[in-house]
């Protein structure tokens, strides 16, 4: 069987003053970057305003940087906001396009959390997934991600936490807080859905070069109203990341690469399907190192 490329598109937290680095040896990812990256002191950076458009402008840099170097991807997946980052890799929207919509998301996202008492967002595990979904929900909170099969994230207000936490320890769970601070993927944050959808419905979207996984279902999504679904109704609906790895390896996938910044979504691959080639960017001190990898895999 020949070798097929899977491209990851991370989300928040490990974001960075030296994100960029390693895609602005390229002339044209440092084009990128001048032109679209946020200005925003290095304390700001997990700003969820500021976050979400710079992660974004991130990876499409290193796309920018690769594109020319690396075999064309059979398929793209994002987690979170990188799953906007993946129709700019598959060609379905340009950079600007994808940074603007970042930010626009940011501020609806950001609007919706308002509403309410502050949210907040929290890695938990050591327990089968139906455990920690009950212990959650006990708490009022809700899964946002599934990540493997006894570790998530969920979200909730803030003033909840507490409770979790005591419920999670006493079951013998862990609970991480993360540095994020609205309970993106859960039903909190329903009122930023509508207004998404329509400021993705009114972008044009170009012809993607391939299928992106779709977070809230592990489906292929092929054109613009899957695009436009999948990415609004992901603001407040569970993303089935673990899912997203299966269905990747059942569609041929053999090789994967993430983009950056970080390497949490190839750990995680790595963990569910061991035998399967997976690395980061962020794990290379050159371009031409990433490519050399990525070569050897297809040789």
């Amino acid at each position: 069987m020949s070798a097929r490329l899977l491209l990851l598109c991370p989300g928040q937290g490990a974001q960075g003053p030296d994100m960029y680095a390693l895609a602005a040896t390229d002339p044209g990812a440092a084009a990128l970057i001048a032109r679209h990256r946020p200005a925003a002191e290095p304390d700001a950076l997990f700003a969820n305003r500021v976050a979400q458009p710079a992660i974004v402008c991130a990876t499409l840099a290193m796309w920018e940087a690769l594109r020319e170097r690396i075999p064309a991807p059979a398929l793209v997946a994002g987690y979170s906001i990188g799953e906007l980052s993946a129709y700019g890799v598959a060609g379905a929207l340009d950079a600007a396009q994808a940074i603007e919509l970042a930010g626009v998301r940011a501020a609806l996202m950001d609007q919706a959390a308002a509403a309410g008492p502050p949210q907040a967002l929290a890695a938990i595990g050591g327990l089968a997934l139906a455990r920690l979904r009950a212990l959650a929900a006990g708490a009022r909170w809700h899964v946002a991600i599934v990540t493997g099969p006894d570790t998530c994230i969920v979200g909730g207000f803030e003033h909840d936490l507490p409770v979790l936490a005591q419920a999670l320890a006493a079951a013998g769970a862990r609970c991480e807080r993360l540095p994020v601070t609205l309970a993106s993927h859960t039903p909190l944050i329903a009122a930023a859905v509508a207004p998404f959808a329509a400021a993705l419905a009114a972008q044009p979207f170009g012809a993607a070069r391939c299928p992106v996984l779709g977070g809230i279902s592990a489906a292929r999504v092929h054109d613009k109203a899957g695009a436009v679904a999948h990415l609004s109704r992901q603001l407040a609906e569970t993303i089935e990341w673990r899912d997203c790895m299966d269905s990747a390896v059942e569609a041929g996938i053999t090789v994967a690469l993430e983009l950056g910044p970080g390497a949490g979504l190839a750990r995680m691959f790595r963990a569910q399907h061991p035998g399967l080639a997976c690395r980061s960017v962020s794990e290379f001190r050159s371009l031409d190192g990433v490519a050399g990898w990525v070569a050897a895999q297809f040789a």
